[in-house]
């Protein structure tokens, strides 16, 4: 089994539930959405080497062939987490479900947290590898920033997601309709109400415009009071310059 991967490199998750904590990051290339401010070049075949941090949190890059095998893969991820603490291993992407075989390759082979970012839409593929999991953190997709819904998606894919330690995230924009953002706040209420929610307002990207500031009060608002845990957490790493 071979897989390509875009980089793998050590730095801070600078989103949500663990923002701050150190973290192996893997991204696999391929999705199976566009976001309108989605920022990776995730095109399936578009990477012919895997960009690999040369020391944990240096920001210097070598590449190696792509693809890669899990074998391969597990060497350069054991080597950061041997050179600092980390707190879990992070797949991304892209949407790392695509690649749910890869990673559950990779299990036996990491004696780390499992940490999986995604777009909260592959629900078979989540079913395979759920007791490889350890933290999920889930996209909720509004429609303005799809070509379609995917509300039914996500109701399924909440029901598998919860038997793991999850925590949900949505990110607003000034094209963020009132009436969509509170389809989403009912269909969390319904399934997961308990289930901490992150708002993130958008790092303007592909078109898309800065929420404002009142707007995002006023959204944390309306689902603070139907839902248990609501913070707005803004893209941290990007404040700070890191990857």
């Amino acid at each position: 089994m071979q897989r390509s991967i875009i980089e793998i490199f050590s730095s801070v998750q600078g989103e949500g539930k663990y923002v701050g904590c150190r973290q192996v990051f893997v991204r696999f290339e391929g999705c199976n959405l566009a976001c309108r401010y989605c920022d990776t070049e995730n095109a399936p075949g578009a990477h012919p080497h895997c960009r690999i941090e040369r020391q944990a949190g240096s920001q210097s890059f070598y590449e190696r062939e792509n693809p890669l095998t899990p074998m391969q893969a597990a060497e350069e991820i054991n080597r950061l987490l041997a050179e600092t603490p980390h707190q879990a291993v992070s797949f991304t992407g892209g949407e790392p479900l695509l690649q749910a075989e890869f990673i559950h390759a990779l299990r036996p082979l990491l004696a780390v947290p499992f940490f999986l970012e995604t777009n909260g839409t592959c629900v078979p593929q989540l079913e395979e590898i759920i007791e490889d999991v350890d933290i999920i953190s889930m996209d909720i997709k509004l429609p303005s920033v799809l070509s379609r819904p995917v509300w039914e998606e996500h109701r399924r894919f909440l029901a598998v997601a919860r038997r793991k330690d999850l925590y949900l995230k949505m990110v607003l924009s000034a094209e963020t309709t009132r009436e969509e953002f509170e389809a989403a706040i009912r269909l969390i209420g319904a399934c997961a109400p308990d289930t901490l929610l992150v708002l993130q307002p958008v790092t303007p990207f592909g078109g898309c415009v800065a929420i404002a500031p009142e707007r995002m009060l006023a959204a944390q608002s309306f689902a603070a009071k139907r839902l248990r845990d609501v913070r707005v957490i803004p893209q941290t790493h990007r404040m700070m310059d890191q990857l």
